[in-house]
């Protein structure tokens, strides 16, 4: 199979996209938190997975750590332009403010509360125990595995597990009650869904019958 992919079958390779693709968009995703992005960066993977196709060695009976080394590096890749996009931005004038309605959609979206969190969390920890952590227990990759994926050894992977999990657990609950003080779930309005079904809006003076 990896001769194949080196070898340029578009069959072989096909193969590798219909096996992998989502393992790699799960990780961007848990990453990122950005479900849209996460589908870019799938496909940049598999274009840089082509271009590189050369490099792929036979150690192992899965591309898979192959693929998430790519996938880190996208993704570092991207981070760096956002940071930049940022700081380009805030050398900008300000822009007229303008209305937020984003407050209407929170207390629906509990998981992807979480998602951001998480992902506030991960932030705050130093980039390689992000990376460990993200391919260890969101990619489910073995500790070799992890280790090959960023060019790293095994007991490197093991402390910078150890490491994550260990802060990760405090800073988790912090933002999850931070987020919760700053946006409470808002009140239901008549015409708004409840257990499945639409309540109806009716006249003030009939709901005070």
């Amino acid at each position: 199979m990896h001769e194949r992919i080196r070898a340029g079958d578009p069959g072989a390779f096909r193969q590798l996209f219909q096996e992998h693709a989502q393992a790699v968009r799960q990780h961007a995703v848990r990453v990122s938190g950005d479900h849209a992005g996460a589908e870019d960066v799938m496909a940049v993977v598999f274009l840089e997975a082509w271009r590189l196709r050369g490099k792929l060695r036979d150690e192992g009976t899965t591309p898979r750590p192959w693929l998430m080394g790519i996938t880190v590096n996208v993704l570092r890749n991207r981070a760096r332009a956002a940071r930049r996009h940022a700081a380009a931005l805030a050398r900008m004038p300000a822009p007229e403010p303008a209305p937020d309605f984003a407050d209407e959609l929170v207390g629906r979206l509990a998981d992807h509360e979480q998602l951001l969190a998480a992902k506030a969390a991960l932030e705050k920890l130093r980039r390689g125990e992000r990376e460990v952590f993200a391919l260890c227990v969101w990619a489910g990759l073995s500790y070799p595995e992890a280790a090959e994926a960023l060019g790293i050894p095994v007991g490197t992977v093991r402390s910078r597990l150890s490491r994550a999990r260990t802060r990760l657990r405090a800073l988790a609950d912090k933002e999850l009650r931070q987020a919760s003080r700053i946006h409470p779930e808002p009140l239901r309005a008549a015409g708004q869904v409840q257990g499945g079904r639409m309540v109806p809006a009716r006249p003030y003076k009939e709901r005070n019958r």
